[in-house]
Parts: C-alpha cells; sequence; structure tokens
C-alpha cells in the first residue's frame, strides 16, 4: 500500500482556510498569548500538554460523531509533574476529559461530602476522605494561585487543530524554553466541512457509506513552520515490539523534532520508550514502584526536563 505523501507548505495552508473555527478560538487565542507573554518575562519554561482525544461530526449541525478513545490520564498525570519540575503548563484539553488534580478525585465527588444543617447550612468534607483529598486540594490552589496552570479545551478535531497552531506559534515566543508535549489522541481521518450534511443523517434514507479523508499529520508544520524554537515531543504508540523503536526513529527523520516518547499499547502505563536521534532509554516501573502507586508519568516528566534541560544549554551558547 503506497504511503501517502506529505502536504506542501501550501497545502497545509489550503487545508486551515477550509475549517471554519468556533467562535471561542480568538477568546482561547488571546488568553495563551497572555500567559506565555507573563512567563516570557519571568523566564519561566513553559509546556504545552496536549491531552484527550477530538470527535469527528458527521454533519454540520452535529449530532452524531466519530470519537477517539482517550480519557487524558497521560496528559492530565504529565501536567501535574510538570508543574512540580517548575514548568507553567498550557493544559490544552478535551472537553470533560481528565484535568491535572481533578483527576485524583476518582470517586463521586458527592460521596465524599456531608451536609450539616443549622442556621447556616454547611458542606464538608468527610473525615475519612480528608487525608487523601488535602494534598490534591492544595497543590491545585497552589498551582492555580501562583497562574501556573492554564488550561483551555477543545471537543473536535477542527478545534484541536486550530487551537493546536495558534498555541504552537505562542509558545515559540518563548524560545528554547518552550516545551510541547504532544499527548492528545487526534483522529486520523475527518470529514471535510464542505462534503457534511447540513442537517441530522436520517436512518430512514438506510444505511450510509462514508469517505474519511486523511488528516494531515501536524507535527511538520508545527516543527518547521509554528514553533521551530520549541523542544517538542510527540508519542509513538504500536501494538507490535518489533516496530515501535524504529517507527519513533523514522518519526524523528521525517519532522526533525527532538523526542519521541514510544509505548505499547499492553504496558504503556508501566513502561515506555524515550528515543532521541542520538539515543533509546527504557523507562519501566517495578513491581513494588505499581503497588505504591508510583506513576510512569513520573520518571517520565523527570527525564524529559533534563532532555529539555540540556537542549537549552545547547540552544543559548
Amino acid at each position: 500500500m503506497a504511503t501517502p505523501s506529505s502536504p506542501s507548505s501550501a497545502e497545509y495552508t489550503s487545508f486551515f482556510q477550509s475549517l471554519i473555527p468556533e467562535e471561542s478560538i480568538g477568546a482561547k487565542k488571546i488568553q495563551i498569548d497572555e500567559f506565555t507573554r507573563k512567563h516570557a518575562q519571568n523566564n519561566t519554561r513553559v509546556v504545552l500538554v496536549t491531552s484527550g482525544g477530538t470527535t469527528v461530526p458527521l454533519e454540520s449541525r452535529t449530532v452524531r460523531f466519530l470519537d477517539n478513545f482517550s480519557i487524558g490520564t497521560r496528559g492530565a498525570t504529565s501536567a501535574e509533574y510538570f508543574l512540580k519540575q517548575g514548568y507553567a503548563v498550557v493544559f490544552m484539553h478535551r472537553h470533560r476529559s481528565l484535568q491535572p488534580f481533578c483527576q485524583r478525585v476518582d470517586r463521586n465527588i458527592l460521596d465524599v461530602l456531608t451536609v450539616t444543617e443549622g442556621p447556616e447550612t454547611v458542606i464538608t468534607v468527610s473525615p475519612s476522605h480528608v487525608k487523601d483529598l488535602a494534598p490534591v486540594v492544595k497543590d491545585y490552589h497552589k498551582y492555580r494561585d501562583q497562574g501556573m496552570l492554564l488550561m483551555v479545551e477543545f471537543t473536535t478535531l477542527t478545534d484541536y487543530l486550530l487551537l493546536l497552531r495558534e498555541a504552537a506559534q505562542s509558545i515559540n515566543n518563548l524560545g528554547c524554553h518552550g516545551a510541547i508535549y504532544l499527548a492528545a489522541a487526534v483522529s486520523d481521518f475527518y470529514i471535510p466541512p464542505e462534503q457534511m450534511p447540513e442537517h441530522k443523517i436520517q436512518s430512514s434514507e438506510g444505511p450510509r457509506h462514508l469517505h474519511l479523508e486523511m488528516t494531515p499529520k501536524m507535527l511538520k508544520p508545527l516543527v518547521k513552520e509554528w514553533a521551530p524554537k520549541a523542544f517538542v515531543i510527540s508519542f509513538k504508540l504500536e501494538t507490535d515490539t518489533s516496530l515501535l523503536v524504529d517507527k519513533a526513529k523514522k518519526a524523528l527523520d521525517t519532522y526533525h523534532h527532538q523526542v519521541v516518547v514510544a509505548n505499547l499499547l499492553e504496558t504503556r502505563k508501566t513502561e515506555v520508550v524515550i528515543v532521541t536521534r542520538n539515543s533509546e532509554e527504557t523507562l519501566k516501573l517495578s513491581d513494588s514502584d505499581v503497588l505504591s502507586g508510583r506513576e510512569i508519568e513520573s520518571p517520565l516528566v523527570s527525564r524529559l526536563v533534563e532532555f529539555h534541560h540540556q537542549w537549552i544549554s545547547q540552544n543559548l551558547k
């Protein structure tokens, strides 16, 4: 099977011109620009973390859509560890996907609250849950109050792509102190706006045949045009061990970014391979790590921060 050729710069421009932006994209761009500008003045490292899946609408007035299965665990968890490493974080996430710190409340929030009636009704956290919730709440308020975390959301593939372009260009203004961590699960296929029916597809019309176009790979314009100064980290998920590292190296050769985090579907929560042009490094949680609740994102982000520091030093010489 022939591999689709990589789009040219003009074709990327044409693709983006065909997309219909949501009304709030301008306001989100302003938020991101103000956030990165503030941290640039303080010489703070800033990372854009993308997280969660994207939807592909089947109609212009969307009732039905295709979806990518991702609740955003890796992105949300990684964002927490970047914050703890001193980074400011632009957390670009799918609507209603997991968010930093909020994801730690892994039960119905109503189950941990109690109501005390009186002259003034008071809602409190059940004593049995205070120990678990207190550090999460403290961390969340700490980074929020310090202005270190900006959360912006998307839903559709179009939302994601347009917001990614704006956010990446903003990160580029930080020079080598900016990083991009592409953990979102982006749809490989889409339906061009001009090919969508306007109204809900009627089941009375019988079986429906869909023609899906390939979504252009965004790493090329991101690295070459939108954020050529940023430290870029992408992910490669495979099911075949023998293909994993080779596919990661091929991505580096093709797109010329800095790091690929390669992982297998079955072991992605406990093992990853960090691949650069000059190295391959496997990080794996031990059985005791897993039992103690350690997360693979902890050593992963720590190592990526070291690589980013090295890259900053090289670029500031």
